[in-house]
Order: structure tokens, then sequence, then C-alpha cells
């Protein structure tokens, strides 16, 4: 059997899906490109899109709703200086995209913009990318009766799990994504398509004892077939939303002030991801409204504290062969041993920040622009085990699961609830509570870390991360991390 190399397999399929059916070839995005660049620009892209997705749900032991979607497109785009002209449509075919391509080169000559004339050749440069994950349709990897299945299978571990199970909730979702990238690149023009598939199982759990109820949820996927989820996934799925569950069963009002706080490891990370991660993307930093603005190689966070934004990770959500612009994803260091080193750059704050893109360009569809956006977000461990940083601890709260939060990234200051969280004294787990909240301030926060374990876990894959109106899906994580001195909002 004859294989062709992986990036150029992906462009073979997104040319079989988003240009040979429209009759558009390579000369035609050339021509298109070259009708942009007549006027003054810094950049151009055209972004081809299509999207097949389809979720399943199950409630009270019945799958009660599903869905099945497509949706395709192209997005052109212009940028000189600072300003960018988009349009996009839904109707992939040369005369769309040339109307959409004069409309978008009246952008006004501005900054940094000059006169860019593209070669005459009609074929583009294939741009490096990554291998990450396998280009499959993860829809297509189990039949509708195996979903339904799958779903009730779960709802059936749940309950047996505990008789304290009154009510289960469970989420199937599969989506196939591919994209292709014709850019504008000096007089050249570069190529780039990725095939991306995604899936993502969730569970909901609500215990109920003594007129009391609460609520777990667990749950996880990522960049591959929905053959993945196999007894061991469905376990540890299942365990993690009951748990939640019952010790919230038994949770007391939590204590208020300032304390010490130890983060448990994996999805905790989500603090990192809004506290901190944020701040570090390229947009707020050039135009100087992150508090980490102006501060490369300045010491932000404690000793051992080493933070990267990595989209290289083999089939995790977060995850991409190549960025939305066209480049390869990267893995970025951005606070080593508490220096920071750099920031989250997409192609038009990398040019005006004369650094050079770190494959962070991202927009949730053909319909956006793309934004310097996280991928997976993490902190690397230490040397701590999780019970030596528990132990450490006279009196604080340790929390091991969050829900929601708010980040304000000019100040910084975050506020999370956290939906699991113990109350420890004398180094010693007492009980669980509810109703906390963490309240602080992220580059404070990153000094405050005293303690790092030596246990980092990524999420489970259920990450989505929003901005401005978009959503993509990331990853996060970090070790079990203590912190002093954040103020917990509580309801004792």
């Amino acid at each position: 059997m004859i294989t062709r190399e992986p990036t150029v397999e992906r462009l073979a399929v997104a040319s079989r899906l988003l240009l040979e059916p429209f009759g558009l070839d390579e000369a035609k995005l050339a021509n298109a490109l070259r009708t942009i660049a007549e006027h003054r620009i810094d950049d151009a892209d055209l972004y081809f899109q299509t999207t097949r997705s389809e979720g399943w749900s199950l409630e009270e032991g019945i799958v009660k709703s599903g869905s099945f979607g497509i949706d395709q497109g192209v997005g052109v785009r212009a940028v000189a200086g600072e300003k960018t002209a988009f349009a996009y449509s839904d109707d992939i075919s040369e005369a769309s995209l040339l109307d959409a391509a004069r409309t978008v080169r009246t952008i006004a000559a501005a900054g940094q913009s000059r006169r860019v004339k593209l070669a005459g050749r009609d074929a583009g440069t294939v741009a490096a990318s990554r291998a990450l994950y396998a280009p499959m349709d993860p829809i297509a990897t189990l039949d509708s009766a195996s979903k339904v299945a799958l779903l009730e299978r779960i709802e059936q571990m749940a309950r047996r799990r505990d008789p304290r199970i009154v009510q289960v909730m469970a989420s199937l979702a599969a989506e196939h994504d591919v994209v292709l990238v014709a850019r504008a690149v000096g007089k050249d023009f570069v190529l780039a398509a990725d095939v991306r598939p995604l899936v993502r199982l969730s569970i909901t759990v609500i215990a109920e004892q003594n007129g009391r109820r609460e609520v777990g949820s667990g749950g996880g996927g990522g960049r591959f077939g929905l053959g993945y989820f196999q007894d061991a996934e469905l376990t540890a799925y299942v365990d993690q939303a009951v748990n939640a569950a019952l010790t919230n069963l038994e949770s007391r009002p939590a204590p208020a002030g300032e304390m010490t706080v130890v983060l448990g490891p994996g999805w905790p990370g989500i603090l990192l991801h809004e506290a901190i991660g944020h701040g570090l993307e390229g947009d707020f930093n050039r135009k100087g409204s992150s508090a980490f603005s102006g501060r490369v190689g300045e010491r932000v966070a404690a000793k051992g504290v080493t933070v990267l934004d990595d989209g290289t990770l083999p089939d995790r959500r977060g995850s991409l062969n190549v960025d939305d612009e066209g480049n390869a994803s990267q893995r970025n260091v951005l606070i080593e041993d508490g220096i920071l080193k750099g920031y989250i750059q997409d192609a038009m704050n990398a040019r005006l920040m004369k650094v050079a893109p770190t494959g962070n360009g991202r927009r949730e569809s053909y319909a956006h622009v793309p934004m310097p956006r996280m991928t997976n977000t993490y902190m690397l461990s230490g040397g701590k085990t999780k019970d030596e940083i528990v132990a450490s601890m006279k009196k604080g709260l340790y929390a091991t699961n969050f829900g929601g939060g708010q980040v304000d990234i000019t100040s910084g200051k975050f506020v999370f609830s956290a939906s699991e969280a113990f109350w420890v004294e004398n180094g010693r787990i007492q009980y669980p509570v509810k109703g906390a909240t963490i309240i602080g301030n992220g580059p404070d926060a990153l000094t405050r870390v005293s303690m790092i374990g030596n246990d980092m876990e990524l999420d489970t894959g259920v990450g989505t991360c929003g901005k401005e109106g978009q959503s993509v899906p990331v990853g996060v994580g970090q070790p079990t991390l203590r912190i002093d001195g954040l103020t917990v909002g509580g309801t004792a």
C-alpha cells in the first residue's frame, strides 16, 4: 500500500472537499490573493472550512435529543498595519471568492503597510506542519446504535455505583473539521491544511440524601475516534462525577478569609489558563493592556514556576497540526523558572511586535478573524508530593475542582468558584466544603507559589475557551500547587 506524507495527504483531503466540488484550484486562489494585493497590505489569507458535527444526549434513561450539522464557507482577510478588513461567505465559489477579495482590498493603507506584488505562478508552496492526530472522521467511528448504547451504559454504570444517584445526564459529541489556508507570504503564496477530529463525552449526576441534592460531573475527549471510550475511560468519568456529587453531600459551608490554598492537579489548571494565560496573549501585550506588558526578561513568578503553551501534544483537545493562519503549532515556554520569556502570538501581533509567530493564530470558524489564543497551557512539575504539600498546611483550602470564574486582563484580578474543595487543619483533610470562591491577582499569585508538586496532569479533554465572542477547544494542566495568602470567599 502506497501512502503519502501526512502534510500532503491532508492538503489532498482539503482540496477534494473544499476546492474541487466548487471548481476551484490553486491558480484561482492565487488570483484572489493577487486581487487583494493590488492595494497596500501587510498580510492576506483565504480560510476555507467545512465542519460536520453530531451530538447525542441522554436523560432519565432515554436519548432525548440528537443533532447533526454541516457548515462550510470561506473567510477572506487583508491586514495593513493594525487594520484588518474581513469578509466571509458560506458560498464557496470563484465569484464569491473574488467578490470578497475585492471587498477587503479596499482597506486603507496605514502603519507599516506596503504594496505586495505576488509572483505570477499559480502553484502554492506547501507549509510545514505536524502530524499529531489521525485525519479521521470520528462521526463514522461508531454507528448510531453503538452511540446510544454507549450513553445507556454510562447511565447504568453511574446508577450501579451508588443508590444515592437519582439522576444521570450524559452527552456525546463528535466533529470532523477540515480547513485549508492560502496565505500571501512575501511574493509567494503558501498552502496549509488540516483534518481535525474532535470528540467529547460528558456525564452529570445528581445525588440525593436526606432531602439534600448535589451535582457532580465528569468526562473527557480529544482528537481521536469514539472507540477511545473504553471501560477504563468510562469508569474514570463515572467515578469522577459520582465521587464529586457524594463528596458534596457531606460538605459544610466554606470558611472565609486570607489563607493558604492548595490546588489539585489537572483541571484546576483552568485558574492558570484564565488568570495568567490570557494575560500572556500577544494582542493584550502589544496594546499595553495586560499586567504582563513590557516585562519579558523580568521575574514574574516564584522560582520553580515554568509555564508552557504547547500545541504539539499528540491527540490533545487543544493541539493543532497547523494554526488557523497556516503556521505549524509550537511548544512555547512562556515563563521559565519564574522569568517571563515571551508571549503567545498570531501573525499580525507578532509582526507589529517584531517577533516570530508562535503558532497560536486561532479562529472559531471561517466567519471569524484569527487572534492570539492558547492551545494546551500548563505548568511543569516540581519536586514535592501531594501528601507533603497538604501536610505543610496549618489551615487552609484544598481545591480539587473548579467551576466558572472571571478575570480582568488589565489588572489580573480573578474570582473562581471551587466545585470540589476540602478544609485542611494541621496537615490533615478535615471535611469537604461548599461555596468557596478563590479571589486574587494572577501576577501576584504567581509570586506566592511556595510548593510545586511532582504530579503534573493535563485535564481529561473538556476545555473550551472564550475570547471576544469566539470559542475554541483548549487544554489545561498543572501539578498540585500551594499558593500562600489568597483570599477565600466562603459561606461560613
